[in-house]
């Protein structure tokens, strides 16, 4: 795959085409396709498309399902709008910005024996084109566009791909697994797409 790391990516197919290289093999390596995507510069031409945003809560919008391997989608913020705490189903979690700025605060997992709220390991803000990595080994995230005035689009592969995850009551650790779903789906509206599920989880 020496190909892949030195090819830049001029568009998002572009991108998606060496995401699918990359990925026909079973090893995934977090650092080249952390580079590959944030060596893409965000272009709205690109990937207006599957920008669908609702007016209550933030959206997950399938773009390529990876051979299987992973899920690419975009995710539209709306202001204001912002993830709960959750895990990522021991799958690899790449979030790179496109338009915007995004918090994500990054918490401990929930010690059983302990009580009271979650532990804060870090928190930062995501700015436009960079990429950003999490797994379950890392911790636990949430994501949020903190700006009352300007929205967030950002781009996520999950590899492997789920349907499904935990959420986590900041207060109390208290977990609920809650099911996902698709705003869009290559940019067409999902029928009967569950909102809760789209509120609840990036």
């Amino acid at each position: 795959m020496d190909q892949t790391e030195v090819l830049k990516p001029q568009t998002l197919q572009d991108l998606i085409q060496i995401l699918h290289e990359i990925f026909s093999s079973d090893k995934v390596n977090v650092e080249e396709v952390q580079t590959i995507m944030e060596s893409y510069e965000s272009n709205p031409l690109d990937w207006r498309q599957y920008a669908k945003f609702d007016q209550y809560r933030y959206t997950r919008n399938l773009v390529d399902e990876g051979n299987g391997k992973f899920n690419l989608m975009i995710l539209c913020w709306g202001e204001g709008h912002g993830s709960s705490i959750h895990d990522h189903a021991d799958a690899h979690c790449f979030m790179k910005m496109l338009e915007g700025n995004l918090k994500e605060t990054l918490f401990e997992w929930p010690d059983e024996k302990m009580k009271g709220e979650m532990s804060k390991k870090s928190e930062r803000i995501l700015k436009d084109n960079q990429c950003a990595y999490i797994s379950d080994s890392i911790g636990l995230h949430r994501v949020e566009n903190s700006s009352h005035t300007e929205p967030a689009v950002s781009l996520h592969l999950y590899s492997p791909p789920f349907n499904s995850c935990q959420t986590f009551d900041q207060r109390t650790g208290h977990k609920s697994k809650v099911k996902m779903t698709f705003w869009s789906t290559y940019g067409v509206r999902t029928p009967l797409a569950s909102t809760v599920a789209s509120q609840e989880n990036n």
